[in-house]
């Protein structure tokens, strides 16, 4: 979910329209979204300069080593021969991690949150583009599937890690829940998803995948269904200023058979979660530890 009710969004609460937090509202509360609203329009507008550059799917470069160079060169190896093959990068203990945008979106979100993973050391970073047109989410699915099957192969890894923005992360979990993901996904991280379906901006009804992120959809009801046995571990940001999450807690996950930790984020809005640093921050330790989490909450405090 992204420009258009984000948008209708940000205007009504710079306004002081009424708009899904709905009610009248305290100063402070105010203060504070008339702050979101304005981050979240800077943040649109520096991303619809970015749009453009997302829009091709992300072509695989390996990860980069010092020495590759003398190395091509000692085997004859060198930039140009046109008869020698791409190589594959050296298998790591580095899982991949892989980027799955929102809804009428591309890659491009991730610019800064990939500039943050990359500079504490990660290397095996890749995207994946689904077209805008995608009407199924259990379609979106499987094509990530692939993609990880793909990545998994290419690296020599058993398992990757996702981060999801919005629909991103619906995605993700239908994967990771219901078409046997949860074997290769180790942690699913996601930003402002509707976990339990939202009914906000009915205006996009006539859009079948916006249809499928309603409460009452197919989709939500089967994510709604036992799921003892699977394995990946859920972090979901959630922020008290969403105003695309209705109710808010929408974005949290709530189910008895998964390993999730639901971490409020407060002070800004749905688009600026890729964005911010303490996001970026958050999302580094969720990927980065190797311990167990049950059933736990969290809580992070964005100025």
């Amino acid at each position: 979910m992204k420009v258009l009710p984000a948008v209708m969004s940000a205007l009504d609460l710079c306004l002081g329209r009424p708009g899904p937090l709905g009610g009248a509202l305290h100063p402070r509360l105010s203060t504070a979204l008339l702050k979101a609203s304005v981050l979240e329009l800077t943040v649109l507008a520096g991303h619809l300069l970015l749009y453009p550059s997302g829009i091709r799917q992300e072509r695989h470069r390996p990860p980069h080593h010092p020495d590759d160079s003398a190395a091509l060169v000692a085997r004859g190896e060198a930039q140009g021969d046109a008869a020698v093959p791409p190589r594959l990068p050296n298998p790591t203990s580095e899982r991949p991690v892989v980027l799955l945008h929102g809804f009428i979106d591309n890659r491009s979100v991730f610019v800064l949150l990939r500039r943050a993973l990359a500079k504490e050391g990660r290397q095996h970073l890749t995207s994946l583009n689904y077209s805008p047109l995608t009407g199924d989410i259990r379609a979106a699915a499987e094509l990530l599937g692939r993609h990880v099957e793909e990545i998994c192969a290419r690296t020599g890894q058993q398992a990757v890690d996702i981060v999801g923005h919005s629909l991103g992360g619906l995605i993700a979990r239908y994967y990771v829940q219901r078409l046997g993901g949860d074997i290769r996904v180790r942690t699913l991280v996601t930003l402002g998803t509707p976990h339990g379906g939202t009914p906000v901006v009915p205006v996009l009804n006539a859009h079948p995948i916006v249809r499928q992120m309603r409460p009452d959809s197919d989709v939500i009801a089967e994510l709604r269904e036992p799921a003892p046995h699977c394995r990946t571990r859920f972090v979901s940001f959630w922020s008290d200023l969403d105003p695309l999450m209705a109710p808010l807690e929408a974005a949290c996950v709530d189910h008895p058979d998964l390993h999730a930790q639901n971490v409020r984020v407060t002070g800004i809005g749905h688009l600026a979660l890729p964005v911010h640093p303490a996001v970026a921050a958050g999302v580094r330790q969720a990927i980065d530890t190797e311990e167990e989490i049950a059933h736990m909450t969290g809580s992070a405090s964005v100025a």
